[in-house]
């Protein structure tokens, strides 16, 4: 992997990863362009003790656009975009309308390919292993910032989701805190290890899940399932068998064998509905241990925590989504309409021949 960084018109910062080494990014931003303002502030909720990031600018974002005026394709004679270059492999650039900025924490965008009609799923395994290690080098860079705490690597895709830019990309959310969904994890975690003397949570989950029926494929370093308290119609946890805290701790091995089991359970969930179906809307998401203290979780270090990803889709069945009204909004109680046991079953069905 080659890595090149440059500045865009209005200063902010962008990332060419290369799967080779003699590529050379030279080209310039033409665009004129003002600096970038922003208007992201963090509000602490004293009630509910979670954060809010308030950011009115966002409401001039680009909404939809056609494809031949898509700002993530690469620039072409007179279209310019956010990517200068004429071709790229993989790139990460600074998000024009960031939810979180500045003392706020920072928000980027991945662009996973050059070609505006494809999914992850169509990747190679060699390009899928570049956004692997583009993720892992935007982790450690990111951990380092001072108002960083927590580093998250996402991906929406599909209009259901609310995609508003259809070509084949993600994000990265550096927060200046510790997520709500994390902290919950953390406690579950320092109150196992109270109660059992030392045992991890994550271990024993994973150990449960390998012995039971939930499990969608398992490799040598990677296992995939559908956990027992599924939240989402079609949700699978994917996890390396060796636990380490983020993806910097990924060995070889495990980097070398990620991208055929995650492009198998890309593939999988776009067949789960059946074929002339349109792609299955999701949401792929990595959770990481935060780079803070946490000392508020009493007895937890950072190697505790297991990197896993959570792959799920608000699709429920043909032709139907899966809403949060009332119970999930208002109260966080979670209604799943599919069986956990039923998707992993489905899950393994559509495994490709």
């Amino acid at each position: 992997m080659k890595k090149t960084s440059t500045r865009l018109a209005d200063g902010r910062e962008l990332i060419y990863y290369d799967l080779r080494d003699d590529t050379v990014r030279d080209a310039v931003d033409k665009r004129p362009l003002e600096r970038t303002v922003t208007t992201s502030e963090v509000r602490r909720d004293p009630l509910l003790g979670d954060s809010v990031a308030i950011a009115s600018h966002r409401q001039g974002r680009i909404y939809h656009p056609p494809a031949n005026e898509c700002p993530l394709c690469p620039s072409e004679g007179d279209r310019l975009s956010e990517i200068p270059d004429s071709s790229y492999d993989a790139v990460v650039f600074e998000n024009r309308f960031p939810s979180l900025a500045g003392d706020s924490g920072r928000c980027e965008v991945v662009c996973f390919t050059s070609d505006h009609n494809a999914s992850f799923a169509d990747l190679t395994d060699e390009q899928a292993r570049l956004v692997l290690d583009a993720w892992t080098d935007r982790t450690a860079e990111l951990s380092h910032l001072p108002s960083v705490e927590q580093v998250f690597c996402f991906e929406n895709r599909g209009a259901e989701i609310g995609v508003t830019l259809g070509h084949p990309h993600g994000q990265i959310y550096a927060y200046p805190f510790t997520t709500p969904r994390t902290a919950l994890m953390l406690r579950s975690l320092a109150a196992h290890k109270d109660a059992t003397g030392g045992e991890n949570l994550f271990d024993a989950v994973l150990a449960s899940e390998l012995a039971g029926e939930r499990v969608v494929l398992e490799t040598e370093h990677w296992v995939a399932f559908v956990p027992y308290a599924a939240h989402w119609p079609y949700e699978v946890h994917l996890y390396p068998r060796h636990r380490v805290p983020d993806l910097l701790g990924l060995d070889e091995d495990a980097r070398s064998e990620f991208p055929k089991v995650y492009l198998e359970l890309l593939r999988r969930f776009d067949r789960i509905f059946g074929e002339g179906e349109p792609p299955t809307p999701y949401i792929a998401a990595w959770h990481q241990a935060p780079f803070g203290t946490l000392e508020e979780f009493e007895g937890v270090q950072r190697e505790d925590f297991a990197l896993h990803l959570e792959l799920f889709t608000i699709r429920r069945t043909t032709g139907k989504l899966k809403f949060l009204a009332g119970s999930e909004s208002g109260m966080n109680v979670f209604i799943n309409d599919v069986p956990p046991e039923r998707a992993a079953e489905r899950l393994r069905e559509v495994a490709s021949s």
